[in-house]
């Protein structure tokens, strides 16, 4: 873990943990190192970054800090403005863009915001170039054999320019049209659009395709993002399927690189059953690639239970999109992605995209001329308890020697008929405590009896 850069970029509350000089401070060195690589390959044209936000008051402050710091040194910056997290990372692709940026805390609160960082492949800012930026915020950057305590401006004609580049937002929402393998006309669809990234694009991509569209939680107002709306509260989502009876309803995060869905009845369907559904259709149909599907440590029993009935294979990586982008790449797998809905489809992205997974979700659905419920009833999911605790020190709490010999008391318990899992998280100070069990009154009473020792030894905030 960075010193400020977690699992998803550089995450914290608005001007407390992040604070515009920081954003500054990243954009004045994303300005000089790629254009030090340029020049030192011979190139001396001007480093070309793109960058997109969501809808958070705070991201037009950190979008223009940002964009201040990479013309001081030089860079020129594209403006995608609001759009998501996938957007630019196609766009950093397909464009030949230097690298990408995306301000957003995905599905936190307002009054938090991040930095993510994005290369010219569209997947996330390797550790050694993170490592380079949080030693220039320290004032101890050592680089291309060089110590800097601050980094040289650009002068004249060397000062990078801004450029209105809406249309790569236009182009990316073509590029989801496309991939419509089927027209949705006749389908009635929800879209609960979390007030963020997805409200402008998502209602597009569907009418375009043919679906009848009811759409809630699309009128940003800079706080009102992921409250009491989208992926993390879907609540709204299943209540508009139900009353609307429709077919089927989709639910994004703040940016938009995760989808949970509702089926025809109001039931969740979580990440667990979109790779499930979908590594099945890949499978019957030839396309599973390695015969793998990548998943996170926070996958549930029964989502491998179903693959072995399936003769699917399937692999564990720690909790992150971006640790299962690197396990599909270094394996060449085609299907991976979290219980919470990130999903990556490798053959047509490099990262998480929420819209273009529920357009596979319907892919599936008319494919196989059934229903979303049909379809997700063949996986039996364990019941699992998450809980978490916000605590002083995640690493302090996590290594305690008590919160250890209790982890393995539980798991003693347990056995083979459920797991535990207590992690730090990489984007916010909190502990959480997964337990999986046949019952889900086991599984309260096992997270209490974790939580019960980290607040006796003194690590949670009160």
């Amino acid at each position: 873990m960075g010193r400020y850069f977690g699992t998803d970029g550089f995450r914290g509350e608005a001007n407390l943990t992040l604070t515009a000089d920081h954003a500054y401070k990243v954009g004045r060195f994303l300005g000089w190192y790629y254009g030090e690589l340029k020049k030192r390959a011979g190139d001396n044209s001007a480093p070309r970054v793109v960058i997109g936000k969501d809808t958070r008051r705070s991201s037009y402050m950190f979008e223009y800090t940002l964009i201040a710091g990479l013309t001081a040194s030089g860079a020129d910056a594209y403006m995608l403005h609001v759009t998501t997290t996938p957007s630019v990372a196609y766009l950093a692709r397909v464009d030949e863009f230097d690298c990408g940026i995306m301000i957003s805390a995905s599905h936190n609160p307002y009054y938090d915001n991040g930095i993510k960082l994005i290369n010219s492949k569209g997947e996330k800012t390797d550790e050694e170039t993170i490592a380079l930026i949080e030693d220039y915020i320290d004032g101890k950057l050592n680089v291309f054999g060089q110590s800097y305590t601050e980094l040289p401006y650009a002068t004249r004609e060397k000062i990078g320019k801004t450029v209105d580049y809406a249309s790569g937002r236009n182009r990316y929402i073509g590029y989801l049209i496309s991939l419509g393998m089927y027209s949705f006309r006749g389908m009635r669809v929800g879209l609960d659009c979390a007030n963020g990234s997805s409200w402008n694009i998502a209602k597009s991509v569907f009418e375009a395709l043919g679906a009848t569209t009811y759409v809630i939680n699309a009128e940003p107002d800079g706080q009102n993002i992921n409250n009491n709306a989208g992926s993390t509260h879907i609540e709204g989502l299943q209540k508009l399927v139900k009353e609307k009876k429709l077919d089927v309803g989709f639910a994004y995060d703040g940016d938009a690189d995760r989808c949970l869905c509702v089926d025809e009845k109001g039931n969740v369907v979580t990440g667990d059953h979109i790779l499930y559904i979908y590594g099945l259709y890949m499978k019957d149909r030839g396309k599973l690639v390695t015969n793998t599907v990548v998943t996170t440590v926070m996958s549930n029993f029964g989502l491998y239970k179903a693959f072995d009935e399936a003769g699917i294979e399937y692999a564990q990586t720690a909790v992150g999109d971006k640790y299962v982008k690197e396990y599909m790449s270094q394996n060449g797998c085609r299907l991976g992605g979290e219980q919470s809905g990130h999903i990556i489809f490798s053959k047509y992205a490099t990262t998480g995209d929420g819209i273009l997974t529920s357009l596979k979700v319907m892919e599936v659905i008319l494919a196989r001329k059934t229903s979303l419920s049909k379809l997700a009833s063949a996986l039996k999911i364990y019941p699992q308890v998450l809980l978490n605790i916000r605590v002083k020190d995640k690493e302090a709490a996590q290594n305690d020697a008590d919160v250890l010999a209790a982890v393995k008391r539980v798991e003693d318990k347990l056995g083979n008929r459920g797991r535990i899992l207590v992690r730090a998280s990489g984007t916010e100070p909190l502990v959480r405590i997964m337990v999986e069990a046949e019952s889900e009154k086991q599984c309260k009473t096992f997270t209490k009896e974790i939580a019960e020792v980290l607040r006796n030894n003194g690590h949670t905030v009160k």
